[in-house]
């Protein structure tokens, strides 16, 4: 028997390795001599970096980078030496995190230190760089980012734009000649689960721009400065498409990759499983057992364990999801590819007492064991 573990991080609990680690333990108590494959697996946002590093057997590296308020932060990113890789979620280095609360205005916030990052893996040799840019605390159009990688954006006068995103407000001119050179020969994929435009009612600044601390006078300002930016890239750049879905993506960074750096913007999902092998892994395996914190109406939408689900059906593999709490909504799931879903809880307890780590690991394993039972006796009942 082969069966493949690939369960999403739980958040605050466990991360993609443990929880599928923890699968796989069950299943052990139950069979010892089943051959269990443990997938870390995320969908371009929080966790991609340790999933795929882990996946693709990489290491990680630490640099100092500028975080979204101009404040030295720390980022860490995956590096695959064989690949030349380099994994990056922009959100170590810009995301929403990093600001408190009572600071949070995008009209202060910048992705200068998304560039810096991406400069120090060029530089390290890597030319494929898979980028997550959930979670963004920006929207400065990717702008900051740009200047980290020597894009010229100029006022009136001929100054660089202040590194913030009303910086684009005394926006004039682009100049493309003196950016890093090696970008050229780099290949830029882009983790996008978002379909939004740069401007309008459906673009980033409407859209997302309230949560990350912007008003209706501010939001109206910042779409303002973004079609602007948009029609002067436009002027250098052949490809600009401000109506590209996903250009809105991470307050405007789909725009800027895509126009900029020629990258392609996919679900996040599709670049993981692809990237990290795993579609072999499941084309070979007799079951496949996914999950997540919590399965709900969102898990149906494409997350990853429908990711996941949708990918084991293409070879017709059964699947089941194992999630911290199963909402009633999550029956969306089964029109996805999830064949059943069970919580994992194994009685009463509080919502701290679920989430502790250790806790957690062994209501993971008692799940995945007794689903383990029960899938081997259906199989033994067949004809």
């Amino acid at each position: 028997m082969k069966i493949v573990t690939a369960i999403d991080s739980m958040k605050g609990s466990l991360s993609s390795r443990q929880a599928s680690e923890a699968a796989a333990e069950g299943i052990w108590r139950a069979d010892s001599d089943a051959e269990v494959v443990v997938c870390p697996v995320a969908d371009g946002g929080e966790g991609t970096v340790e999933a795929m590093t882990e996946a693709m057997s990489g290491r990680f590296r630490t640099i100092q980078v500028t975080g979204p308020l101009g404040d030295p932060v720390e980022c860490t990113y995956g590096v695959i030496p064989g690949k030349r890789t380099a994994i990056i979620e922009m959100a170590g280095a810009a995301g929403l995190p990093l600001v408190p609360e009572n600071r949070r205005n995008p009209l202060e916030t910048t992705t200068y230190g998304v560039g810096e990052v991406i400069r120090d893996a060029v530089a390290c040799g890597l030319r494929k760089l898979i980028i997550g840019i959930g979670g963004s605390a920006t929207n400065d159009g990717g702008a900051g980012m740009l200047q980290a990688l020597g894009y010229e954006l100029l006022d009136g006068e001929g100054r660089p734009i202040p590194r913030k995103g009303s910086g684009l407000a005394c926006l004039r001119q682009i100049r493309t000649e003196n950016r890093i050179p090696q970008l050229g020969e780099c290949q830029f994929l882009v983790a996008c689960d978002v379909t939004n435009p740069l401007c309008g009612p459906s673009g980033c600044s409407a859209v997302y721009g309230p949560q990350k601390g912007a008003d209706s006078r501010i939001i109206e300002e910042m779409d303002g400065w973004l079609r602007q930016f948009a029609r002067l890239a436009g002027q250098t750049l052949p490809n600009a498409d401000a109506d590209a879905p996903g250009a809105g993506a991470a307050g405007g960074m789909g725009f800027a990759f895509a126009s900029f750096l020629g990258a392609s913007l996919e679900p996040g999902i599709s670049i993981v499983l692809r990237e990290t092998g795993m579609e072999e892994q499941i084309r070979t395996a007799d079951l496949v057992i996914t999950g997540e914190g919590r399965l709900d109406g969102q898990t149906s939408m494409g997350k990853t364990p429908v990711g996941v689900a949708r990918l084991a059906k293409k070879y017709g593999k059964p699947v089941i999801a194992l999630g911290g709490s199963v909402l009633p909504e999550a029956r969306a799931c089964h029109q996805e590819g999830i064949d059943a879903m069970f919580p994992i809880l194994q009685g009463p307890m509080t919502l701290e007492e679920a989430m502790e780590p250790g806790r957690a690991r062994e209501n993971l394993a008692a799940a995945a064991e007794q689903v383990y039972r029960l899938w081997r006796v259906g199989r033994q009942e067949r004809p």
